[in-house]
């Protein structure tokens, strides 16, 4: 949604495996970008569908169409890469243009990361990417993946310990 755009940008991108994917607030009727050599034969998507001409070279993707078709405003796969090689790093340059020739801005989506594991006692629904940081372990004093332990007479955190004299 655009809520991921970090400044509102009319499209935002993200990827998944070999997907571009966008969410747009406005049709887009043509982009192209620079790549790194990772988008070796880009087409179908969203773009492929709308029967738009997708060029891939070496180092340039461009999208556009001859008879002023364009890909609704929504959200959905640009295009294909034909490879998950490619990452946001490797993907620059982006121009995208409405039906009238105008400029749209458009950003990498800012994705909420944080633990995805439903069974774990830190889950967050809201993430989308996992972390890495989920806990499974609730100790004594309650606290997910905290390090509070029962002494010997059962206190949790406690410094009672065993002596000599029992």
């Amino acid at each position: 949604t655009f809520a991921d755009c970090p400044n509102g940008e009319n499209v935002c991108l993200s990827l998944d495996g070999s997907s571009l994917n966008y969410d747009s607030n406005t049709d887009i009727a043509g982009f192209q970008f620079a790549h790194d050599g990772c988008a070796v034969s880009a087409s179908g998507g969203d773009a492929g569908a709308a029967g738009f001409m997708i060029s891939a070279s070496e180092t340039m993707v461009l999208g556009f169409s001859l008879t002023g078709a364009v890909i609704p405003a929504g959200s959905g796969t640009l295009v294909d890469l034909g490879s998950a090689d490619c990452t946001e790093s490797a993907l620059t340059d982006f121009v995208f243009s409405d039906s009238a020739g105008d400029p749209l801005t458009s950003a990498w989506s800012e994705i909420a990361a944080g633990c995805t594991d439903e069974t774990a006692c830190n889950y967050d629904a809201a993430a989308e990417e996992d972390d890495g940081s989920c806990e499974y372990v609730v100790d004594c004093a309650g606290e997910c993946g905290g390090s509070a332990v029962e002494d010997c007479a059962g206190e949790c955190g406690g410094t009672a310990v065993v002596d000599c004299a029992g």
